[in-house]
């Protein structure tokens, strides 16, 4: 069974139930938002989308966003995931990868890249859009065009406006679909010269979102508040109800709609969570859940998640684009952990079906039905090299480190993810990261601690670390900064940024 038809089946058991609240607070019944998504597939269709086709994707998340989306794939095409914020040379070089038919946008974003006072307003500050309208397929010719929205100046003669789409007919579709093709594109990283891009099938989404059902039970009555949509998914085919925050939500504004919309449960990125928590330091009482991901949880934000949510479970998830989720651990198991004077990061056991094992140098190896299919252009893979360096404690992962972030002191090779999570959980430090400057007249790297806290904390970490660390780690230099120096979406730490900032 595919992913799409799993939520189709889902919401005709339960059509008059609110599956999505929007972030105005509009709501879209299970049976109304299965008929849009079928009436969407019928229009695509009808309009010439064939098997396989890529549809460049560039509309926020939304109620729109998702129909749009799950109708793409319903009828048997590819979204494609590729930021038009990035500029326009990493854009091209995406595009150039990714050969899409189609172009999905959001009508201002069309009006944005065209016309030149509004391309001339968003230079201004700071960002670079492609011109969307005048797209090309690489050696083909141009694109077919969907605009979300009313239609605006700027927006394509001739483009699909999403609002006919899903209003249009809505028969079942003849077949689900072949489950092993491909149905996203998901670029990750790469250069102008070289993009990545990762691509999931039906198949390995589904794999995905079955692993986070199983660890996290969902059902009628849940309220789910996140705008992931890979935690969002699983909340519609468990038939529990999806509440998407509005773009450029603050974070008073964050808890404020989790307590009228009863939310029982949560995913944040952990330095998001911090930013909630310093506006609102308890959640709400709904919560049964709260989920952190998509970088590491330093110790001092899962105590304060902790507090701030006793009767919930605190959960900090592991997972890669590549393949997701991995391990899940408790707030309490990783805590325990590093309180334990343990080395290293607890992820937790693997989940069930996902193979872990490690390489001779410990690189973390994963395979699973979640897998992603492979790379865009490369050929399908049954396993993937992480990068991340890890052990196995009483079969539980830790990690140790990321290859490529290894620091080179002597003979003694040093990996800052070792030490990090130790360091962390001292008194008064927010947050901690080590980095190295190279050393033109050595070879070696001086070992910067930058850290969080008070202007006072050097003193007393150089008190405190020789009893937590090994002592070829200890800090060349401690650096006390207001904040890390973060990038992207899921605000991960710019090691590269960090390292400028505490170079003299």
């Amino acid at each position: 069974m595919t992913l799409v038809r799993e939520l189709l089946d889902q919401a005709a058991r339960t059509p008059s139930a609110i599956a999505l609240v929007a972030g105005d607070g509009t709501s879209l019944t299970y049976g109304e938002l299965r008929r849009r998504v079928l009436a969407v597939r019928r229009g695509l269709l009808a309009n010439g989308l064939e098997k396989g086709d890529g549809v460049l994707f560039s509309v926020r998340p939304s109620p729109e966003s998702l129909v749009l989306a799950l109708g793409v794939v319903a009828a048997g095409g590819v979204v494609v995931f590729a930021d038009p914020g990035t500029g326009p040379e990493m854009f091209t070089a995406r595009l150039r990868l990714a050969r899409p038919r189609w172009s999905a946008a959001e009508s201002i974003l069309y009006a944005g890249s065209r016309l030149r006072l509004v391309r001339a307003y968003a230079r201004r500050r700071g960002l670079l859009l492609p011109n969307l309208a005048d797209l090309r397929i690489p050696g083909e010719g141009t694109m077919r065009h969907v605009h979300v929205g009313r239609r605006l100046p700027g927006v394509p003669r001739g483009a699909l406006a999403f609002a006919d789409l899903a209003a249009g007919a809505s028969p079942e579709p003849e077949d689900d679909g072949d489950p092993r093709a491909p149905a996203a594109v998901i670029f990750t990283s790469g250069t102008t010269a070289a993009p990545r891009a990762v691509v999931h099938t039906q198949a390995s989404l589904a794999a995905a979102l079955d692993l986070f059902r199983a660890r996290l039970p969902l059902g009628a009555g849940d309220v789910v508040h996140t705008d992931q949509l890979m935690l969002g998914l699983p909340t519609l085919i468990s038939g529990a109800r999806w509440s998407m925050p509005p773009l450029f939500c603050p974070p008073a504004g964050f808890v404020r709609l989790m307590r009228e919309r009863g939310a029982t449960h949560t995913f944040c990125v952990p330095v998001h969570l911090a930013e909630i928590l310093d506006a609102e330091p308890r959640l709400p009482e709904s919560l049964r859940h709260v989920l952190l991901g998509a970088a590491p949880a330093p110790a001092g934000i899962l105590r304060r998640a902790v507090a701030a949510a006793p009767a919930a479970e605190v959960l900090s998830v592991y997972a890669m684009t590549e393949i997701l989720p991995v391990a899940i651990a408790s707030a309490e198991e990783k805590l325990a952990h590093t309180e334990s004077g343990a080395e290293g990061d607890l992820l937790g056991a693997p989940l069930p079906g996902v193979g872990a094992r490690l390489a001779g140098d410990g690189e973390l190896i994963l395979s699973g039905p979640n897998l992603c299919r492979g790379y865009l252009g490369a050929e399908p893979r049954a396993e993937l090299a992480t990068g991340d360096l890890a052990r196995l404690d009483d079969g539980r992962l830790v990690l140790t480190g990321r290859k490529k972030d290894m620091l080179i002191r002597g003979k003694f090779n040093l990996y800052p993810g070792l030490y990090e999570p130790s360091i962390a959980a001292l008194p008064d430090v927010a947050e901690a990261a080590i980095v190295g400057v190279p050393d033109p007249s050595t070879g070696d790297e001086e070992v910067v601690l930058a850290v969080v806290g008070p202007d006072d904390l050097p003193a007393a970490l150089r008190r405190r670390l020789p009893d937590v660390i090994d002592h070829d780690a200890l800090p060349d230099r401690i650096v006390v900064l207001p904040e890390l120096p973060r990038s992207g979406r899921t605000r991960k730490l710019d090691r590269d940024r960090l390292r400028e900032l505490v170079t003299p």
